[in-house]
């Protein structure tokens, strides 16, 4: 047990050394940062309270980064949960009621937070009340605290799955999009230079092509290719070391793990290349239909292998092309 506690310990460690802490270190997503700049820039002339932040996108393109970096350009502290975490009216309680002026108060995976909470939330971003009823019955009474200015920062993986409600109160709202190619080749050698690691331009591109733009997968894959060369004695990761670490970990040149390749690999050898629904789908797969739509599709639809229809998923002659299966005489998309 003290072994596991000492590994995720030494983990966290380089996830916290690999994270931007400035906004010059924070590579891509540049007209997100500049309307960001404005709006922390014009709350901190007014003395005021920065409006509250909504930060969506797929997992892994930097919406915690972004959480704190505005804590850091407003000079304020942070407090981190996530939407599982808040179950009851009493864990959001604790959360608001620690709060300092101005802090920020980062919720991830919004899209989480049950009903119940929300309530309590609504008040507490609009007029900065915090409305609790103590008791039961006939004797329970409504408790209200004043709370003190603060921004709400929430990231989700999911925002149509947020409610109407909880989304209109946000001040701002910002997608963060897949990366392209040459940001991750910056982020790569940043990563690099703080981990001491020498590495050529051949292997940065390597490992980028596969890191599916975003920037926690190619860090990801930059360490496992930094254990491969620590445990071969390489001084120099090289093009050949990129590429046997991929292998290794049977990851293709562009990023496509086992289980991208075996969705496309379903889709046309028992659906003859779709359409087929997201729930056959998941059901031929053996796997979760929100794995499907969160994880899986996103990627592959970025790369054009597959589309998705009116009628279902169809994979697309790239995806026939990449996998090395002849296509059929049909219209491909």
């Amino acid at each position: 047990m003290e072994k596991t506690n000492i590994l995720k310990k030494e983990d966290t460690t380089i996830e916290s050394l690999l994270r931007p802490s400035s906004w010059q270190d924070y590579v891509g997503q540049e007209k997100n940062k500049a309307n960001l700049k404005i709006i922390l820039e014009a709350a901190k002339k007014r003395h005021e309270a920065c409006d509250h932040l909504l930060f969506y996108g797929q997992a892994g393109l930097g919406k915690t980064t972004l959480a704190y970096l505005v804590a850091k350009e407003l000079g304020t502290g942070i407090k981190v949960t996530s939407g599982p975490a808040l179950e009851k009216m009493g864990d959001l309680a604790a959360v608001l009621t620690n709060l300092e002026k101005y802090d920020v108060l980062f919720i991830d995976e919004a899209h989480r937070l049950n009903k119940m909470i929300e309530e309590v939330l609504y008040p507490a971003m609009e007029s900065r009340k915090l409305h609790l009823i103590v008791g039961k019955g006939p004797a329970a009474r409504m408790l209200s605290l004043d709370l003190p200015p603060f921004t709400l920062v929430a990231a989700t993986t999911r925002a149509d799955l947020l409610s109407g409600p909880l989304r209109s109160r946000f001040g701002a709202s910002f997608k963060l999009d897949y990366y392209e190619i040459p940001d991750i080749e910056v982020i790569i050698n940043r990563s690099a230079k703080l981990l001491k690691l020498k590495i050529s331009p051949e292997a940065v591109k390597i490992v980028a092509n596969a890191s599916r733009f975003t920037p926690r997968v190619a860090n990801r894959l930059l360490k496992r290719v930094r254990d491969y060369a620590e445990v071969n004695s390489l001084d120099l990761i090289d093009a050949k070391t990129a590429r046997q670490t991929l292998d290794m970990m049977d990851i293709d040149e562009l990023g496509l793990e086992p289980h991208d390749r075996r969705l496309l690999d379903i889709i046309i050898k028992k659906f003859h290349g779709g359409p087929v629904g997201v729930n056959t789908l998941a059901a031929a797969l053996s796997d979760e239909k929100g794995n499907i739509e969160d994880i899986y599709e996103p990627y592959l639809m970025r790369l054009g292998l597959l589309s998705r229809t009116s009628t279902g998923r169809m994979v697309t002659e790239a995806a026939y092309n990449h996998l090395g299966i002849k296509p059929p005489e049909a219209t491909l998309l």
